[in-house]
């Protein structure tokens, strides 16, 4: 997601700086190089050689003669992008004001008149995160087009967003938008059909290639609605679904002004009518197994000009077969493209696709999450050619 980035790592006097060394990791690991440029404060917290370690680059802790704002966040500057993480209340207010009294105000000073991209990661107490005068400074870098990640308002404290919340807005502040414009609704993970007030029919399905297109859409600049019965995630509006009759009324809901549709949950093919009690242990029993509505087949009813994306896994590990199947959905539905797996990747961080149109088969091998950038990449040519 961010490979190849350079990116500016600006940390200021806040406890939450003690999560600056995980923080770095997780920008490299998805691709990126990091330099850290830290205030004497943050200093203070955690030495300046921990960010070394983490970034493997030295750290700015002053300005010199080298002009290191200018190298780093100039219009020819090292930096594809400035992150503030974390941005105090001080911080914020000094960088709306042009204030330039630390390595790091300097170089966003710098880096805003160069048109350089910047992303700040508040951390404060919640009092100061609602003072009217960082509400107003807030608001003024809005309008420079800074980029903020929301804290999480936690215990009186505006605590710092999740290291994945950042990078998502690392990422998006560093990525083009092919998607810009569109909403796109987005299904993951599994349905649970209820047995009893207990017992359910479910799949094995994680979620985890869903949540990797719904990520990847927000990135490339889509408004995406996620519908599933996982957490609540910070780059799309969540419609919880348990059963796969909840799932398709909030699919239905949600496509009446959508752009696009990913089918990406493996939903119940059955359903079964529920006991309103237990049902009891050791007992024989027979369910009678209901089949429930295809959802794509609902959806291309419903929404004729819908464009829709597939998603086929099969057990058979057999490519022909997998490809026939996912021609044989493309064709019946009107997809813009099936993408057929093996379901034995299930709950697995890597996988191996197909991506099937028309005549044509790719092949797909890595991350789920780089699977979900494809997934994204080519919803926005289908969009852009429709």
């Amino acid at each position: 997601m961010l490979e190849g980035v350079n990116v500016a790592l600006g940390v200021s006097g806040s406890i939450a700086a003690v999560k600056v060394v995980e923080l770095a990791h997780e920008l490299r690991r998805h691709g990126a190089s990091v330099r850290g440029v830290m205030t004497h404060s943050a200093q203070g917290i955690v030495h300046p050689w921990a960010v070394e370690f983490a970034t493997e680059h030295d750290v700015v802790t002053e300005l010199t003669g080298r002009v290191e704002h200018v190298e780093l966040c100039g219009r020819d500057g090292w930096a594809d992008v400035l992150l503030l993480a974390p941005a105090t209340a001080n911080t914020v207010g000094k960088i709306a004001a042009a204030v330039d009294d630390t390595p790091v105000t300097t170089c966003a000073t710098t880096a805003l008149g160069a048109d350089v991209p910047v992303v700040v990661a508040p951390a404060m107490h919640e009092p100061m995160y609602d003072h009217p005068g960082v509400l107003d400074a807030i608001a003024r870098l809005e309008e420079w087009d800074v980029d903020f990640v929301d804290p999480r308002v936690e215990e009186g404290k505006a605590k710092i967003a999740t290291e994945a919340a950042i990078v998502t807005g690392v990422a998006s502040a560093t990525t083009e938008k092919p998607l810009a414009g569109t909403k796109v609704v987005v299904t993951a993970g599994a349905t649970s059909e209820p047995l009893d007030p207990v017992r359910v029919l479910t799949n094995r399905s994680s979620g985890k290639t869903g949540r990797a297109v719904a990520r990847a859409c927000h990135v490339f600049g889509a408004d995406v609605t996620l519908v599933h019965d996982g957490p609540d995630v910070h780059y799309a509006d969540v419609r919880r679904a348990e059963t796969s009759a909840e799932m398709l009324a909030a699919v239905e809901a949600a496509c009446r002004d959508a752009d696009a549709l990913v089918s990406a949950a493996a939903i119940s093919d059955y359903t079964v009518d529920a006991s309103d009690e237990k049902i009891r242990s050791g007992e024989p029993r027979t369910l009678e197994l209901v089949p429930t509505p295809k959802l794509i087949d609902t959806v291309r009813e419903e929404y004729p000009s819908l464009t829709i994306v597939g998603f086929k896994a099969e057990t058979s590990g057999d490519d022909e077969a997998m490809v026939e199947e996912a021609r044989r959905i493309l064709d019946r539905v009107g997809l813009a493209f099936v993408v057929a797996n093996d379901a034995s990747v299930m709950g697995d961080d890597e996988t191996r696709t197909l991506f099937v149109r028309g005549d044509s088969t790719e092949e797909f091998a890595g991350s789920k999450a780089a699977l979900g950038e494809r997934v994204a990449a080519g919803l926005g040519r289908e969009l852009d050619e429709a």
